[in-house]
């Protein structure tokens, strides 16, 4: 019998451990800029990894095609003047990008965290120098980092043993845009066990059963019941993940 995994993505464990009440018409449009605003950092990143230098009304134009998908799936109508000041913002938020140091960085490969070998975490942060640092970014406030951002922050660290964890808010709401950035100590034992112990559970309840040999890594093991202060990283093999 092939060894089979229940499969879940961090985001859907931080969900799962910090619910939040049905989204109002106001969060539905936060989330669509928010949207927006991953989506026009990830392609400026991309094309200046590939040597070209995307303008920012280019950018706009984007992030304006961006938002309208988000609010059109959310089924909510903005106002042209609302939307035009939610480019605004956005605009800010990517010349702030275009000054710090994730600049044109890369996202790293999703690693597997696996628990007691049933259950799987997919964790990719935002950003990383495939060296030593691992970012995640926000475009709110978000440091000292509430409990879901900080599980979330936490998972990704167990993901990535060894790297440098930062956050980084590029601050939509404060004008001109605020950055501010910490870099996220590494998690103590108790605080890994939790973490760990709050995967495990989301993930037997709502993971997705999948066969681990099609299941990608790299993968990062982690035993409960014998935890002893340190991971096991192995590499994976697969077709998808």
């Amino acid at each position: 019998m092939p060894e089979r995994i229940r499969t879940i993505p961090v985001h859907e464990v931080v969900r799962r451990v910090y619910p939040r009440p049905p989204p109002e018409e106001k969060d539905h449009i936060a989330m669509a800029i928010g949207r927006a605003i991953d989506g026009v950092l990830a392609q400026f990143g991309y094309e200046q990894r590939q040597g070209r230098h995307p303008t920012a009304s280019a950018m706009r134009r984007y992030g304006g095609t961006l938002l309208d998908d988000a609010l059109e799936e959310a089924a909510v109508e903005v106002p042209a003047p609302e939307r035009e000041r939610l480019l605004d913002r956005l605009g800010a938020v990517l010349q702030a990008y275009r000054k710090t140091e994730i600049a044109g960085l890369p996202r790293p490969k999703t690693h597997v965290i696996v628990i007691d070998g049933l259950v799987g975490v997919y964790a990719q942060p935002d950003y990383w120098d495939g060296k030593r640092r691992f970012y995640e970014m926000k475009s709110f406030r978000a440091i000292p980092p509430p409990p879901d951002v900080a599980l979330q922050v936490r998972l990704f660290q167990l993901a990535f043993p060894g790297f440098e964890a930062v956050l980084l808010c590029l601050n939509r709401h404060a004008d001109p845009v605020e950055t501010t950035s910490a870099v996220i100590p590494p998690p103590k034992d108790e605080e890994t066990v939790e973490a760990l112990r709050q995967a495990y559970r989301v993930g037997r309840e709502f993971g997705e059963e999948k066969v681990l040999q099609y299941v990608e890594g790299p993968f990062v093991h982690y035993s409960l019941g014998s935890w002893a202060g340190g991971p096991e990283a192995t590499g994976g093999s697969g077709s998808g993940a």
